[in-house]
């Protein structure tokens, strides 16, 4: 059988704020638009700097509310890692055009500047959402901020 692998990680800061709407069947979705940066010297020792801009779709289902959680708690300038596949779209326009887009589709993101924002590598707590964790209580879903000591357990029997 062959087998393939479509995954993204992406670590980098929102452009602006997220975009969030409706679709016509009531799902929620946010748009980011996420800056990664690699910076090197050319040969003649001046440095080089490349920004690169990724759209990535947060969606709300029955297991997560991403959409939800970047409305509420991201803006520009913040950190994030994303995690997701990569996707290509094409459609009409109202001028009848065909469009391309490249899109990721997030399914884990994890706020890493902290509550207070301002997209600083001196966070001492990312938040971490997946989609893939179901919700829990009354639309209320857990984070690892409800429980701290899970972070610091030593896993004792790795096999490594």
């Amino acid at each position: 059988m062959s087998r393939s692998l479509n995954k993204v990680t992406l670590i980098g800061n929102l452009g602006a704020d997220p975009e969030v709407r409706s679709t016509g069947g009531g799902a929620r979705v946010a748009t980011l638009s996420v800056a990664t940066s690699r910076q090197w010297s050319s040969q003649s020792g001046e440095r080089q700097e490349k920004t690169e801009w990724h759209r990535v779709v947060l969606w709300n289902t029955k297991f997560s509310q991403l959409a939800d959680l970047a409305e509420k708690y991201l803006k520009k300038g913040d950190k994030v890692y994303i995690e997701g596949r990569i996707e290509y779209r094409t459609w009409e326009d109202r001028e009848g055009k065909t469009r391309y887009t490249t899109e990721i589709n997030a399914r884990e993101m994890i706020m890493l500047s902290g509550r207070s924002g301002g997209g600083g590598d001196d966070s001492p707590e990312p938040s971490r959402s997946r989609a893939a964790k179901p919700a829990t209580g009354e639309g209320k879903s857990e984070s690892f901020d409800d429980f701290p000591e899970a972070l610091d357990e030593e896993e004792d029997d790795l096999p490594f």
